[in-house]
């Protein structure tokens, strides 16, 4: 039944070893004799599991010597947060500041905002975000309480004290 087959050994199983070149080629085909008994057809096959295998020594690679000559020239790419998308209220705090600077909330909020520009510039997003919440809180408060201050005061005006 063996007759006129011939049988070619397997790629050894397990992960290869050595570099990328050597793994690369495909191992060398051993011709076979053109008539083969059966004992010796039997003698050619791979078995699937062996003890040997794991016994195997690992074969130093050719190109090892090269490997330890060679640099790789690297590259460095850094990448920084889009710092651009967080927004610092510096206009808003400067107005804050000249005409509504209620209890010093607008002075309180310009160095808040002064303070989100330096982080970005540094890189810091956590903290420049940080700094544009408390900012923008104290641009809100100054606001609000410096135009409740001035509906109050447009309220007197147009209706004094003496009338009640």
């Amino acid at each position: 039944p063996f007759e006129g087959v011939a049988w070619t050994p397997r790629p050894p199983q397990g992960p290869p070893q050595g570099c990328f070149a050597c793994i690369a080629k495909p191992p060398a085909l051993r011709q076979a004799s053109p008539v083969l008994s059966p004992s010796s057809a039997v003698y050619l096959m791979e078995s699937k599991s062996c003890k040997g295998d794991s016994l195997r020594t690992a074969v130093p690679c050719k190109h090892s010597v090269e490997k330890k000559t060679m640099t790789n020239p690297t590259t460095v790419i850094e990448i920084y947060p889009d710092t651009t998308e967080v927004n610092d209220y510096y206009l808003w705090s400067i107005f804050n500041f000249v005409y509504l600077n209620f209890c010093c909330l607008g002075f309180i909020a310009l160095a808040y905002s002064l303070k989100v520009r330096d982080k970005k510039l540094l890189n810091d997003l956590n903290g420049a975000v940080e700094d544009a919440k408390t900012a923008r809180l104290f641009n809100i408060t100054s606001s609000a309480l410096a135009t409740f201050c001035i509906i109050l005061i447009f309220i007197f005006l147009r209706y004094p004290l003496t009338d009640y």
